[in-house]
């Protein structure tokens, strides 16, 4: 007699359908989550997922790290740059007839400057409600469920008065140096102090042009990227480098208005 093979019992009861299984797969963030990344739904670990997954605010805080460090090389630099300041306001050295001489003329401070000032504090003040309004939490949870891009749409306006205010504080540096050179002081003179004011207000308008260039990719991506936190990360690391060109700004103007 031949065996009798049977196959194995099916289990016919009804499947459970989990969360991750049902369609959505997420729960919605909590306000924290909100107030930390802004919402977003990207790379996060809100289904419980045994993979592991990253964390909300951790790209975040990523990029943050790596921009502190840069801007950290960046203060550096301008330490070597006002450290040459000091030493040449300093110096003398003794001539064939035993006379002491310094170099050292102090430098007249172009009254626009003044207004530069002024202008870039405003600038650091529309780019920081800028930042906010990208972690707004109910429009971060708006955009999280699909309705439009309100975060984006309260930042632009603020993005776009930084950017005016920034392009203004370069043209009344240039118009500072037209003053200055028209007053006698060109770069070519054998003024020490001439000499450090120019390379020290022309090194730092170069890293705010780099803010300008930022502020302009991050009012670009405001459009173009899909993902909020993608936004957020480049708006929020925008708004920090250029607080600290604002507060170096304030450094340097008051070592070049009140130190020579």
């Amino acid at each position: 007699m031949h065996a009798t093979i049977t196959p194995p019992e099916i289990d016919r009861r009804p499947r459970r359908t989990s969360d991750n299984e049902s369609g959505h797969g997420r729960r919605p963030p909590n306000g924290r989550d909100l107030k930390r990344t802004g919402g977003g739904g990207d790379n996060d670990n809100w289904d419980d997922s045994p993979t592991p997954r990253r964390r909300p605010g951790q790209r975040l805080a990523a990029y943050r790290l790596n921009l502190f460090f840069s801007l950290a090389a960046v203060f550096m630099f301008f330490v070597g740059i006002v450290s040459v300041f000091v030493l040449s306001h300093n110096s003398s050295h003794i001539d064939a007839y035993n006379h002491i001489v310094n170099t050292w003329f102090p430098t007249t401070i172009p009254p626009i400057l003044w207004l530069n000032t002024a202008i870039l504090l405003l600038s650091s003040v529309t780019v920081e409600i800028a930042r906010r309004h990208m972690f707004h939490p109910m429009d971060a949870m708006d955009e999280w469920l699909g309705l439009g891009k309100p975060t984006s749409r309260r930042a632009f306006p603020w993005l776009v008065a930084t950017l005016v205010l920034g392009s203004l504080f370069l043209t009344g540096q240039m118009l500072a140096w037209h003053q200055l050179s028209v007053l006698g002081a060109p770069f070519t003179s054998s003024s020490s102090s001439a000499h450090s004011f120019y390379i020290i207000t022309w090194a730092h308008a170069a890293h705010l042009t780099v803010g300008v260039g930022a502020i302009l990719a991050a009012l670009i991506g405001l459009f173009t990227f899909k993902s909020i936190e993608n936004r957020q990360i480049m708006v929020d690391c925008t708004a920090w480098y250029w607080h600290a060109m604002g507060a170096l700004w304030l450094i340097l103007f008051a070592l070049l208005a009140f130190c020579q």
